[in-house]
């Protein structure tokens, strides 16, 4: 008894079997027919394989952008303090028997420091991995430096006269903001390219380069043998020089620095540039940058 009835339960779970299989057949069979890769080996509807970026990066074009930096600023001082002190007392007895200028000591050098902001423009022409460019760029800068000294003296001149004078000197500049043009040289590594520059620079500066006067003498006068005494002399006190402002300083440029694409029109900058400005008003000025950027490539 027993055993017909394990029987009979083999008997329909085999046919339970069978018919699962059977319907996981056509199922399989169905998708297949639905999926082109199966059709054959003439494969008409496949999507096509991706493509394969070979990391080259196509430098060339017009940009524009713009970043940050911290400037060193270095004023220098000529002398343009001694001129103007020889100046002061021009066509005097005191003025020939002394070197007003050789009492004018060079001034040091003063340095200002701090954050500066600028914007660039160029365009890029590419010889394969050489790249070669012209690019612009303005900065603010705001860096200055004032110095201000006073000299005080009595001499006696070969007329008898007891002479007491002074100089109260002030020289300084400041610089507002400059902008430069120069070529760009440099060298495609796919993404990242290193490049030197070389170019002209422009400034514009206030200035100010003054010398202020005293000369009061004592002496006896040669017609009525009076002794007088701190007569102050004619003209004097007297300012000679002069503050100007939006004066502009002209200049050379040089640097050097790193772009590296992030797409194909963003890209990053690194950058160390320095600038020197001829005499400008009496001081020589050079500017030192470490700047960032980022610019857009069209």
């Amino acid at each position: 008894m027993r055993t017909r009835q394990i029987t009979a339960m083999s008997q329909g779970c085999l046919a339970a079997c069978a018919l699962v299989v059977g319907a996981l057949s056509s199922a399989s069979l169905a998708t297949a027919a639905d999926y082109p890769v199966l059709r054959g080996s003439q494969i008409e509807d496949a999507p096509p394989a991706p493509e394969f970026i070979d990391g080259k990066t196509n430098w060339s074009g017009f940009y524009v952008g713009g970043g940050a930096g911290v400037s060193d600023t270095k004023f220098e001082p000529g002398n343009g303090l001694q001129n103007l002190a020889n100046f002061a007392f021009r066509n005097t007895t005191l003025g020939n028997e002394v070197n007003m200028g050789s009492l004018v000591s060079n001034l040091p050098a003063k340095r200002d420091s701090g954050s500066t902001f600028f914007g660039f423009t160029g365009y890029n022409f590419a010889f394969g991995d050489a790249i070669f460019g012209l690019e612009v760029d303005y900065t603010r800068a705001n860096h200055e430096y004032l110095v201000s000294d006073f000299i005080g003296r009595r001499f006696t001149t070969s007329d008898g006269t007891v002479n007491d004078f002074s100089l109260t000197t002030r020289q300084g500049a400041e610089l507002l903001d400059y902008g430069t043009a120069r070529i760009r040289m440099g060298w495609a590594y796919g993404r990242i390219m290193p490049f030197a520059t070389v170019g002209g620079a422009v400034g514009r500066f206030n200035t100010v380069s003054t010398i202020d006067a005293t000369w009061r003498f004592s002496r006896i006068n040669p017609v009525t043998g009076a002794v007088e005494n701190n007569v102050v002399a004619a003209g004097y006190p007297l300012r000679v020089g002069e503050t100007k402002q939006n004066v502009y300083g002209f200049g050379l440029s040089a640097g050097a620095g790193i772009d590296m694409a992030l797409t194909d029109n963003l890209f990053l900058r690194a950058e160390y540039q320095i600038i020197r400005f001829a005499d400008v008003e009496g001081t020589t000025t050079t500017v030192n940058t470490a700047r960032v950027a980022a610019g857009l490539k069209f």
